[in-house]
């Protein structure tokens, strides 16, 4: 299996597992335009496009599905207003604001842009992010001569806004969030601002409010429970959606584990490791490491994990572990500590190379090489992470 078909499983899952198989019917029925990101996946992709939107932006579901939202963007986005909706997406709360984004033919558009989190109920952490678009009414329609009864004509021409200047550029990649609108104007004749009135406000509120409803009914039937807000869950880890996407963007298979926790879960795996493990990612979260060993683990390289954790230094053991279908492979496993910005150890990383692909690779690194460069990595989202947190509080 490649890469991209992987990728596009797990997008797949993304709904399939956590609600019932006719979620995406009665999503589509909603008249709203929206869609949903999975922060988990890698590239924070879109995992969901109402039929509206796509009608508005002029895109096929095969084109955006699995797209990352800076797709949308372009020359009179704002970086500002991007950068906030990414400061939303990294402290895991909702955000309005009004944004300039861009249909498959080029033509720029304003939107309000309205985001909030969808969580699980049982773990408490971000499972889908949901981003409604509402057009701003353009007020070049009035002045290109349109009568004000063909504009009441349109729901979306009710009312209109103020304006400010907003024409800097940024493409985020973190984003994943699609942004769009629908109208006709060109780059040249776009107004330069353009603010949401508070009935489009109101009305974006209340679109997610019916997307939220239609998730929670159809997560009754799978057990999975997804709500609005947050439920506090004692001794339950969860890995923030600013930190799943960093780590998101490290394509070796490796898990994170919380060592603060009873049972010492599992509370991050990455796509690689899912892919070579054969579990879901809901599956895997939660269960400590151990869920890898079977009959024929040898108890003296598990000793050797265990004592590794509890003397907070690193270890690199030849294991024999089982995937899901039982089936076995020898694992090249290193594990080491993982450490935030204050110096304090915040996690351990298991980084997992099957011998049989225990290999150079084509840009000349050895396994171990690789493995050392992959807990380098994490090493930053983490410290990144804690401090940019660190900093918010302040």
């Amino acid at each position: 299996m490649s890469r991209m078909d992987s990728k596009l499983g797990l997008i797949q899952q993304s709904l399939d597992s956590r609600y019932s198989q006719w979620v995406r019917e009665a999503l589509d029925e909603l008249p709203d335009n929206f869609t949903i990101t999975d922060p988990s996946i890698s590239g924070h992709p879109i995992v969901f496009a109402s039929r509206n939107f796509l009608k508005m932006l002029g895109y096929s579901q095969e084109e955006v599905i699995g797209q990352n939202g800076n797709i949308f963007q372009g020359p009179k986005t704002n970086r500002r207003t991007v950068m906030e909706i990414r400061e939303a997406i990294r402290e895991e709360r909702g955000i309005q604001v009004n944004l300039v984004n861009y249909r498959k033919d080029g033509t720029p558009f304003w939107i309000l842009f309205h985001m909030s989190p969808v969580f699980g109920k049982e773990d408490g952490r971000v499972v889908h992010f949901v981003a409604v678009q509402v057009p701003i009414p353009s007020r070049q329609r009035r002045n290109a001569g349109v009568s004000l009864s063909e504009e009441a004509s349109s729901l979306n021409d009710i009312m209109f806004g103020s304006c400010r200047k907003e024409v800097d550029t940024n493409s985020v990649i973190e984003l994943g969030i699609v942004l769009s609108s629908d109208s006709g104007s060109s780059v040249s004749d776009i107004e330069e601002t353009c603010e949401a009135s508070d009935f489009e406000k109101r009305r974006a509120a209340n679109a997610f409010n019916s997307i939220l409803s239609v998730l929670t009914l159809y997560s009754e039937s799978t057990g999975r429970l997804v709500c609005g807000k947050r439920c506090s869950v004692p001794g339950v880890g969860y890995i923030s959606s600013s930190l799943n996407i960093s780590l998101g963007r490290i394509k070796q298979s490796f898990v994170l584990i919380d060592p603060h926790l009873p049972g010492l879960p599992i509370v991050y795996a990455s796509d690689a490791f899912l892919k070579l493990t054969g579990y879901d990612r809901h599956e895997i979260l939660g269960l400590n490491f151990a869920v890898l060993n079977g009959a024929d683990t040898d108890t003296s390289s598990v000793y050797q994990i265990k004592e590794s954790i509890q003397t907070e230094q690193a270890c690199t053991v030849r294991i024999l572990s089982y995937r899901k279908d039982k089936s076995s492979f020898w694992n090249c496993l290193h594990l080491s500590p993982i450490r935030n910005a204050s110096g304090k150890i915040a996690y351990f990383v298991g980084v997992q190379i099957e011998e049989e692909c225990k290999n150079t690779d084509r840009h000349g690194l050895s396994p171990e090489m690789r493995q050392l460069s992959t807990v380098g990595a994490v090493k930053v989202a983490v410290r990144s992470f804690s401090m940019a947190a660190g900093s918010s509080k302040s």
